[in-house]
């Protein structure tokens, strides 16, 4: 493609635009715009009987002069936008000004077809790390993936398999979606399989209406690393988690493959791509739909429903905390201390407990090497020749260390007098130092 083209096809479209908006945009103007949306409607829109509403409903509105009063080029295209989603309720279907985009369109549609993926493209996606946001291993051993974007394994394929195989060993893995807005089914279709075994499993079958066909998306026969067939799994959603995001947790759902924490999705499930209505106004036009092997239906419109409802900023912590307590009731005696130690730390951060002062201050002293202080209402603990760290307290007498997730600070009481403080390892080892006198 020649990129000189399109850049100055840019700016001068740009420039047209903001003459086009400052003229009255014409009736004829309009006119033609509907007409030539509604024949693309037609001929494409996934649902043709809805297609045909929907150009009814906008031809009536411009015959009784609904449109009459709108002189702007983008308050027209977000107008339609809106009458076309309250026939249609598909979220995706919008109608935008934008003649520099309808420019670039046209051009790529004088070259031939090309795998070349765009430079600017590839660069943001690097930028975004292709959706991988963050990657870590939590209170534990429960894995954590914040994914922004489902982008096409073409591109983020290496990412994801490097992203899945440093989770590899984890008890548990939360996936986060809470603020992933979509993307290729490929990529859904490569993590998924990562939570599957050896047999193949029916993920999804989409339909696209132009071409009249069916295809099946299955889980993948081969996989770089280890599958975890067997690992509990937790997704975060929210009402900005959208399109393959959606797609990603409904598959999951429906396939009783995971717990899903927060509050409904967006709702859009149609796919498809931008068309050109005419030389100022594009159309992201639906063009195909997802059919679930279980539910013989989608998402559009309802959005996929969590298991767990709460607000979007409480899932993480209710999803760890859910992680840890069916870990430890999976793990009875001594093989479960870690994760009944974790567990006990994680209410202490989100229900902190209140000490009475005149507590909090018996247990101020030296105990040998160690420390503990009082500031502010707040206990502090220091080792000899280190810094100060908070504590939280896990009961009256047990705390958590600040920054030390595998150690905790015990007091030891006798005759209501603290005599001693007792270190405490996620092992299950302690060492104990008297009070000094």
């Amino acid at each position: 493609m020649n990129q000189n083209f399109i850049i100055t096809a840019v700016i001068s479209l740009s420039l047209l635009t903001t003459q086009v908006n400052a003229e009255q945009l014409s009736n004829l103007n309009k006119k033609n715009t509907i007409n030539s949306a509604a024949d693309l409607l037609s001929k494409n829109y996934v649902y043709p009987s809805v297609a045909e509403k929907m150009n009814s409903y906008i031809r009536e509105k411009f015959e009784e002069g609904k449109y009459d009063q709108i002189n702007d080029s983008n308050a027209f295209a977000d107008k339609l936008t809106e009458d076309l989603q309250f026939i249609s309720k598909d979220k995706h279907l919008r109608i935008k000004n934008d003649p520099a985009r309808v420019a670039v369109l046209r051009e790529e549609e004088k070259q031939p077809d090309s795998d070349e993926i765009d430079p600017d493209f590839l660069r943001e996606a690097k930028q975004e790390n292709f959706g991988f946001k963050e990657v870590r291993i939590i209170d534990g051993n429960i894995g954590y993936l914040n994914l922004t974007r489902f982008y096409h394994t073409s591109i983020g394929g290496d990412t994801a398999v490097s992203a899945m195989n440093f989770l590899a060993n984890t008890d548990a893995l939360i996936i986060d979606l809470r603020k992933n807005g979509g993307g290729s089914p490929s990529m859904i279709q490569l993590i998924t399989s990562y939570l599957y075994g050896d047999e193949p499993v029916h993920l999804n079958t989409f339909y696209k209406r132009p071409s009249d066909t069916r295809k099946q998306t299955w889980t993948l026969p081969h996989i770089q690393g280890k599958g975890r067939p067997n690992v509990p799994v937790y997704v975060l959603i929210s009402g900005r988690s959208f399109s393959a995001a959606e797609e990603f947790s409904y598959n999951l759902r429906n396939l009783d493959r995971a717990t899903l924490i927060g509050e409904t999705t967006g709702g859009g499930a149609h796919s498809g791509g931008t068309e050109i209505v005419n030389d100022q106004f594009t159309i992201w036009l639906p063009q195909g739909r997802s059919i679930n092997p279980i539910t013989n239906t989608d998402w559009e419109g309802v959005g996929v429903k969590p298991h767990v409802e709460v607000n979007p900023k409480d899932a993480l912590i209710l999803a760890h905390n859910k992680a840890l307590n069916a870990l430890s009731e999976a793990t009875p005696g001594e093989e479960g201390f870690k994760y009944r130690w974790y567990i006990q730390r994680l209410k202490a951060q989100s229900s902190p407990i209140k000490l009475e002062d005149e507590v909090l201050a018996s247990y101020i002293g030296v105990y040998g090497p160690r420390t503990i202080s009082l500031e502010n209402g707040d206990l502090y603990y220091q080792r000899q020749g280190r810094g100060k760290l908070k504590l939280t307290a896990i009961n009256s007498t047990t705390f958590a260390v600040e920054g030390l997730t595998n150690f905790r600070i015990q007091v030891v009481i006798k005759n209501e007098k603290s005599i001693a403080l007792r270190g405490l390892l996620d092992n299950g080892s302690s060492s104990e130092n008297p009070k000094d006198k």
